[in-house]
């Protein structure tokens, strides 16, 4: 019997991952994703068979390359554009500080909005990055496309705010000067899609002759689909693929990966096209996707008439499609328990929008431990207090141990599930003058009657550790705690909605492409800076649902 065909198991980048950007160096392959709000920004991550992947760096950790304090939720950092030439590599991405409210159906508000654009370099891809050139403000999705006569265009997404226009108004070009460092020349509308609408992440390739202009359009929720056109002149006109759109689920609702678009190439030393998409996989019993917009790939092939399509020539995503035939080259596994023993924080977790992360947690204050300094109200767009690591999978389990003796009311800390400031529940610790020390739950909700719920206080003995866990399965959010070594959990004894920890639970015009995060936050209102110290952190995944309740 021979042995079963390799095959990749997508996504390849499971959890919020969106906006692929997929570059093939030599024998390595790299992709940068969107970070959004989350410190340090953009994601890349490495494998030397496409199958295998690990996150390897997030470039953006300085303040003088990013600040984003007072970014909305879902803003932040968008769709990084990787690239190699001349030596070095090349990193464009937009930091979005506003985010217009009039661009979605039943929304209101300004359509106003602030995407400013910028450029650094490395001369290693782990090593340290540039301090950024700043490229332009006209729109968002950038990308830098470097031609084979050397001279390097430089394309983004145009947004026109004026009443009755197409917000997403086409694809724009201009070039871009290294000696003058900035943009040059005449800016140039080359493309300005489809009656899908909603254009935008723009990829220009170069192949036979002919440009190649990779865009998404339709929106990022279930209309999502991958355009490509190509003409024989940079600037235009292009052509629409014959069977554009040329990858999308968007009329296939019993396909597993949903919401496919956003798009990147890249070809295998053999010559073997491969693309990179963003997807989200829908809950079975709700449809939301908690896990956010995760990175998919695939293998393309091309056709006689100079175009390429999918290998089943269906044009949509694909589970499990065969692995490439390159060397075997999987990583070591993560841990599923971090100690806090290094005075470095884990790479799987970050923080939100402060570049001084002094100000929010210590790693050296108390050797062994994750100190959160307790700063503004969850959810504050400034100094929060929160360290969390990617939700990546429908069922998880989640643990912590804490040592925090609150004096009063504003002060909390404790377990979080989180995707915004509008959207999480968390078991946390507080005092009050009746109850004294206690925990419970408070949840936002984006889509309900209420906004916020409370369970009820339960009294807990100071002086003690107390772990902390969340299951989640599914749709289904489960809290429970004990004191250390106690033995048996006690239970939450409501049920929690997971679901709301998703793109698709919000409010009309309110942007939500994250996803959603699991991990521990300190508060402390009365700007005293209660710590709190946290021994470790746990993070398992489940194939399938389980009752946390049952033995």
């Amino acid at each position: 019997m021979s042995a079963p065909t390799p095959t990749i198991r997508n996504p390849v980048l499971p959890g919020f991952n969106p906006d692929p950007s997929l570059l093939r160096v030599g024998d390595d392959y790299y992709i940068a994703t969107s970070t959004f709000e989350w410190f340090p920004g953009v994601q890349i991550h490495h494998s030397r068979d496409l199958v295998n992947w690990r996150l390897l760096c997030r470039p953006l950790s300085r303040p003088s390359q990013l600040n984003m304090l007072g970014d909305p939720d879902s803003c932040g950092i968008w769709a990084p554009c990787l690239s190699h030439a001349d030596g070095k590599f090349w990193l464009i991405y937009t930091d979005v500080k506003r985010y217009g409210r009039t661009s979605v159906g039943g929304a209101s508000g300004a359509s106003l909005r602030d995407f400013h654009n910028y450029l650094v370099t490395a001369d290693r891809i782990d090593g340290d990055w540039s301090d950024p050139v700043y490229m332009n403000s006209s729109g968002f999705d950038p990308s830098l496309f470097h031609d084979d006569d050397g001279r390097k265009w430089f394309v983004n997404q145009l947004w026109d705010h004026r009443p009755a226009s197409n917000r997403f108004a086409g694809i724009v070009l201009q070039e871009y000067s290294v000696k003058e460092r900035k943009l040059i020349g005449t800016r140039v509308n080359i493309f300005p899609g489809t009656p899908l609408g909603l254009t935008e992440a723009p990829h220009l390739y170069k192949r036979n002759g002919w440009y190649y202009l990779i865009t998404a359009e339709g929106g990022t929720g279930w209309g999502h689909a991958v355009t490509l056109c190509r003409s024989r002149t940079l600037t235009g006109p292009y052509e629409l693929h014959p069977e554009n759109p040329f990858l999308t689920a968007r009329h296939r609702p019993d396909a597993p990966l949903q919401r496919a678009g956003h798009a990147d190439l890249v070809e295998t030393q053999d010559g073997q096209t491969w693309i990179a998409y963003l997807c989200g996989r829908p809950l079975r019993n709700r449809g939301r996707c908690t896990l956010g917009r995760e990175t998919a790939i695939q293998p393309l092939v091309w056709g006689a008439d100079g175009w390429p399509r999918t290998t089943d020539g269906q044009g949509i995503p694909q589970l499990n499609p065969p692995a490439p035939d390159l060397p075997s080259h999987p990583f070591p596994p993560s841990p599923a328990r971090r100690d806090f023993d290094s005075t470095l924080l884990p790479g799987e977790f970050q923080w939100l929008r402060s570049p001084w992360p002094e100000e929010l947690f210590s790693l050296t204050a108390r050797p062994g431990h994750l100190r959160l300094y307790g700063r503004e109200t969850i959810g504050s767009l400034f100094k929060q207090a929160l360290v969390a690591r990617r939700q990546q999978a429908h069922c998880y389990s989640a643990a912590t141990v804490i040592e925090f003796e609150p004096e009063h009311f504003q002060q909390l800390a404790g377990l979080v599930c989180y995707y915004g400031a509008a959207k999480f529940h968390y078991l946390y610790i507080s005092h009050d003058e009746i109850i004294g020390k206690h925990l419970r739950v408070m949840s936002a909700i984006p889509d309900g009657v209420v906004g916020d719920s409370f369970t009820a206080p339960i009294a807990i003995p100071t002086g003690r550790r107390i772990e902390l866990r969340v299951e989640v399965d599914e749709e289904r959010l489960h809290f429970g705690y004990r004191l250390e070594g106690a033995g048996a959990w006690s239970w939450i004894p409501q049920i929690f909605d997971a679901s709301i920890l998703s793109d698709e639970a919000t409010m009309p015009g309110l942007p939500n492409f994250t996803g959603a995060f699991v991990g521990m936050a300190c508060q402390d209102m009365a700007g005293t800076a209660r710590p709190a110290d946290f021994d470790w952190f746990e993070y398992r995944e489940r194939a399938y649902a389980t009752d946390p309740t049952t033995p």
